[in-house]
């Protein structure tokens, strides 16, 4: 059984980083998904995906890993660059635009 620990990105509906300082160990399916004849719903049988573990540090969750015997991958997160906006530019002198509502 695999299991990736990554750090959640921030959600396209968000602006602030909520949610995204933690570690998180997920499984990966063992079995592919699979549609309901009846119903047409999606299903697996595989319930280890529905097990999500969050950990404050990436030390702890590669240590849970190993105490458990699971194999892992880990991906690093990308570094965020701030991007530096000032509401004066808006309305500076020379901008390439003009400004609308």
């Amino acid at each position: 059984m695999t299991a990736r620990i990554f750090k959640p990105a921030r959600s396209a509906m968000q602006s602030g980083e909520a949610r995204t300082k933690e570690w998180v160990l997920e499984f990966a399916p063992a079995t592919p998904r699979s549609a309901d004849p009846l119903m047409g719903w999606t299903s697996t049988r595989d319930t280890q995906t529905q097990v999500r573990l969050e950990f404050e540090t990436k030390e702890e969750a590669i240590a849970y890993a190993v105490r458990e015997g699971l194999s892992y991958s880990l991906a690093e997160p990308k570094p965020r660059k701030p991007i530096r906006k000032s509401y004066a530019d808006n309305f500076r002198f020379g901008r390439t635009t003009n400004w609308t509502h």
